[in-house]
């Protein structure tokens, strides 16, 4: 499903961020991503995200070498990711409803058709009393809640999170990781950057990479 060999990444003519970076992700895996702050782990979703072009180095993702792919064709390729990065990036103009809601009206669907399937997902992330409430009205918490409902709505390929229980309290956080298992079970390919090593803990036969000073390497 996703291919990276002996890919960089630098910003102008800086030093590079991520070095060499070669990896497989297989569809229907979950992967862990972990590492100290600053060493490229947002650097590294983002590529997968589609959202940045490596500097060298070839990034082959859902039979397609990105490297070679016009940038009118990514948007349909970015459809078939959900991801949730720190900054949350919640369209301040919409309710909680709609900013889940977006990818399948972008899809086409119709309001009606997705309704119930939104509240009954805002219900499970712990939302079901925000769901008309706007982004600047709702606390870190709940903005990165939403952020995870809008990113799984879709059952996208793949997903993509960044630190997804960063912001809830322990319950909360364990009702979020049975999202991503259920979806995971689905079929979504799931990659997850985290520093919680009790979350990790729970998927032990999962593959955990660790990303320093722009090297990665496979713990498990």
């Amino acid at each position: 499903m996703i291919h990276f060999e002996n890919v960089g990444l630098r910003y102008g003519v800086g030093p590079e961020i991520l070095k060499d970076i070669s990896f497989h992700i297989e569809a229907g895996s979950f992967h862990f991503l972990t590492g100290p702050s600053g060493t490229g782990k947002s650097t590294l979703l983002q590529l997968l995200f589609l959202a940045l072009r490596p500097t060298r180095g070839l990034i082959s993702m859902f039979g397609h070498d990105i490297a070679t792919l016009s940038g009118r064709r990514l948007p349909r390729l970015r459809r078939r990711i959900g991801v949730v990065f720190q900054e949350f990036r919640l369209l301040d103009h919409l309710t909680t409803f709609d900013n889940v809601a977006l990818p399948l009206r972008i899809q086409g669907g119709r309001e009606s058709e997705y309704r119930h399937d939104v509240e009954e997902l805002l219900n499970w992330v712990g939302l079901g009393e925000r769901v008309y409430a706007h982004p600047p009205l709702l606390s870190g918490g709940e903005k990165q809640r939403a952020a995870i409902a809008r990113a799984v709505i879709g059952q996208p390929d793949l997903l993509l999170a960044d630190e997804p229980t960063g912001n809830v309290d322990p319950q909360l956080a364990e009702r979020l990781l049975r999202l991503f298992i259920e979806l995971n079970r689905l079929g979504t390919t799931v990659v997850i950057a985290t520093h919680d090593h009790s979350l990790m803990a729970q998927f032990e036969d999962a593959p955990v990479w660790h990303l320093n000073n722009g090297y990665i390497e496979v713990l498990r």
